[in-house]
Parts: C-alpha cells; sequence; structure tokens
C-alpha cells in the first residue's frame, strides 16, 4: 500500500496544517519530497477548509471568506525535477475520506463571487449530497441519483517568479478596467488570509504579499475543473521550479462541464493516490505551453442524453459575435427552464446542472455572427422520463422539497 505523505484532519482548521498551502508563489516550500517512479497518496480538505457544513442553510455558502480557498495538499517535490521538464502525474485512484462520505454544491451571492447564472440566482443556496459507493442522492434535489466521476478541480506546479509577476500584472490590468463590478473581475493578492504551508518570517511576508490567488486556471493548470481528470487520467505538467512543486486539491464527487454553479460541482473532502515521472526536457520537446493529459477510461456509462443548444444572443436579445460564453449560458438557461416543467425549481435545476455529468461542447464558431454551443443532460440520472412527447411533460415534483436559500446581508 503507498504511503499517504500528507494527513489532513477535519476536525481542526485548514491554516493549522503546516503542509497545505492557499496560494501560488515560487517560494513556498516543498512539503514533501519523492523520487520519479513513487506513488503516494495525500489527503485533502475540500476547497474551502471545512467551512462549509452538512446542514439545511446556505448561510454558510453566504458568509464565505473567498480570500482564504482554495487549500491544497503540497508542494510535492520531485527529485532531479528542473524547468523545462515535464511532470508526468498519474491519478490512480481518488476517493472520499471515510469519516466524510457527502459533499456540498452551492451558488455564491452575487455580492460575494457570483458565478455563470450569477443574475439569474443572485442569493447564495445550496444542496447536500449523500455518498453511496459510487452513486449520489440529495436531500435537497429530489428525483435524480448519478455515479460519481471523482476529480481534483484543482491540480498544478508552482510558477516561476517571471510567471507569478506576469499573472499578477495582466489580472490587475482587467480589474483596473472595471474597478466596482460586482462581482470582481479577478482576484488580486490578498495578504491577510494567506496561507503559505510551511513558510516563515519573510519568506512567508513575501508570499502572502505576492502570491496569486487560486481561483482561476493558469497556464501551469490550476483550477481547471476539468471533469475527465478522473481515476486513470494521465496528465503531463510543464515544470518551473526545481522540484515542480505539484499541488492538488478541491475534490469534486461529480461535475458537469463548465462548473457552472462555481460552489460548483459536488465538493468533499478526500484523498488521490498518485504516480510521478519525468520527461526531461519534455517542455520543448513537445512544444507544450499548457498541461496536456490523457482522460479517465473509466466514466459513468450514461448514453442517452437530451441536448439544448445555445447561440450567443444574450437575454436581452443583443446579439454577440461568435462569443461561446454566451452561447453555453443560453444552452443551460434553456435547459433549465425545460426541467422547471417537471417541478423542479429553478435553483434544484441548475444545481443539476452543476453536479451531474453532463458534456458541455463547442459546436460551431465558423458561422457568423452566432456561436452555438450545446448542453448535453443525460437522461438516465432521472428517475423519470424527461423525453418530449405529444403528452406533455408532467409534474413528477411536487415542489415540497427545496433548497436552503440565504438572502444577503443589510
Amino acid at each position: 500500500m503507498a504511503d499517504t505523505l500528507i494527513k489532513v484532519d477535519l476536525t481542526q482548521p485548514a491554516p493549522s496544517n503546516p503542509l497545505v498551502h492557499n496560494r501560488w508563489h515560487p517560494d513556498i516550500p516543498i512539503a514533501v519530497w519523492v523520487k520519479p517512479g513513487d506513488d503516494f497518496i495525500l489527503e485533502t480538505y475540500d476547497w474551502t477548509g471545512g467551512y462549509i457544513k452538512n446542514n439545511d442553510s446556505a448561510d454558510d455558502v453566504r458568509d464565505i471568506d473567498l480570500t482564504t480557498v482554495h487549500y491544497l495538499s503540497g508542494p510535492v517535490g520531485v527529485q532531479g525535477a528542473e524547468p523545462g521538464d515535464l511532470l508526468v502525474v498519474d491519478l490512480l485512484d481518488i476517493g472520499a475520506k471515510d469519516d466524510s462520505q457527502w459533499g456540498f454544491n452551492g451558488f455564491f451571492s452575487k455580492q460575494n463571487g457570483g458565478g455563470f447564472l450569477t443574475d439569474h440566482f443572485p442569493l447564495a443556496q445550496k444542496s447536500i449530497w449523500d455518498f453511496n459507493g459510487m452513486f449520489t442522492k440529495s436531500r435537497h434535489v429530489p428525483g435524480v441519483e448519478y455515479a460519481g466521476l471523482i476529480h481534483p478541480g484543482l491540480i498544478g506546479c508552482l510558477p516561476d517568479k517571471k510567471m507569478l509577476d506576469e499573472w499578477n500584472k495582466r489580472e490587475a490590468e482587467l480589474i483596473a478596467t472595471d474597478p466596482d463590478r460586482v462581482p470582481g473581475l479577478a482576484n488580486p493578492p490578498f495578504a491577510a488570509t494567506a496561507h503559505c504551508g510551511k513558510a516563515q518570517g519573510d519568506v512567508a511576508n513575501r508570499v502572502a504579499a505576492e502570491g496569486a490567488r487560486t481561483v482561476p486556471p493558469r497556464e501551469h493548470g490550476g483550477n481547471c475543473d476539468i471533469k475527465d481528470l478522473s481515476r486513470g487520467s494521465r496528465i503531463f505538467f510543464p515544470v518551473y521550479v526545481d522540484g515542480g512543486g505539484l499541488s492538488v486539491g478541491d475534490l469534486h464527487f461529480s461535475q458537469g462541464d463548465g462548473e457552472i454553479t462555481f460552489c460548483g460541482a459536488i465538493e468533499m473532502a478526500g484523498w488521490v493516490h498518485m504516480r510521478v515521472n519525468l520527461i526531461k526536457g519534455g517542455v520543448a520537446k513537445y512544444g507544450i505551453k499548457n498541461p496536456i493529459f490523457k482522460p479517465s477510461p473509466i466514466t459513468p456509462n450514461y448514453k442517452d442524453y437530451l441536448i439544448f443548444e445555445g447561440v450567443s444572443v444574450d437575454e436581452q436579445g443583443k446579439q454577440h459575435y461568435l462569443d461561446v460564453t454566451v452561447a453555453y449560458r443560453q444552452a443551460c438557461l434553456n435547459a433549465i427552464e425545460y426541467l422547471k416543467k417537471f417541478g423542479y425549481s429553478g435553483a434544484q435545476a441548475y444545481s443539476i446542472l452543476g453536479t451531474a455529468p453532463v458534456q458541455g461542447h463547442i459546436s460551431g464558431v465558423v458561422d457568423v455572427p452566432n456561436a452555438c454551443a450545446t448542453l448535453w443532460l443525460p437522461t438516465e440520472i432521472f428517475d423519470f422520463d424527461i423525453n418530449p412527447t405529444a403528452a406533455g411533460p408532467v409534474k413528477f415534483i411536487d415542489g415540497s422539497v427545496q433548497m436552503p436559500i440565504s438572502p444577503d446581508k443589510k
């Protein structure tokens, strides 16, 4: 059995653990060292460090301090890894911690983070999902059950100083275009809640002041939220610093493409069993800028889908030029309106699209002016038939079960 190199105690606050961190910076000390060919296990907190609770209130989703996230296990140093190498990571297995067989999904308040459909769902809401082996159900979203495709939402290597400075510069320039926007356009460094792993003294102060927030995906990987990075995947990461500095967290039991609810998939605490190797000089050999990966050979075996289209014309009827984001938003909104005909609230339908293994596709970006995006909803996850018929939809969901919602504070 592989050694567990990083352990997390869910009864203790995440910042008390020196083997986790919540910023990206080249000076974060390596937490543990391994050799090429080693396999090992890392335990992880959920991305909030345990802030979200298994209850029937959305106050925690409303009140969370998003400057604290994500809590990542690592960095793992690989002996012999040098800038320009490719770090090869095999995800051998992933699971939920034995003492935490549940997960959560939520919508952030528009005043605190927002999300893909925040203008339609501006208040904080939450659903809890219980795990039964490879399947999950929610007491807040009736009528569905699905197999999980467990994966890390966030995995990547430490940046070098040049890359870090470029991230901070370009994101600061974006924020400056509309500094008062709610939610904000990006998240700048914020020292007060930085957790810098083993760093101490001046090093910790520098990491806190300069460290990039972990919220977006970037060139090194990071918070890409790719549901197909599951057990059996192989990922090739560019190395920027000696040792590589691999970190992982933000585990998801299940997620739809796009993680459209932002708080996002079915978030959970868990563990990752992985193996690492190196391709020396692999970045130049293969012309790699961003990570590449082989998907999991194990995926939920759903074969029947109902597919919703969207084009790049927004809710107000404004035409956008080949805008895939607008098109995918319209596909999602179309699916939500459809599911409401069967008795779901809009929030419950939104939660399903964020947590179920829906597929999102860019279906057309050549026919001016409209991009076309599609959302593939597996019909087999429902306890009833959602396909259109001449008889019309039947309200199988009676509205007696709702998701917790919390109004914004005055």
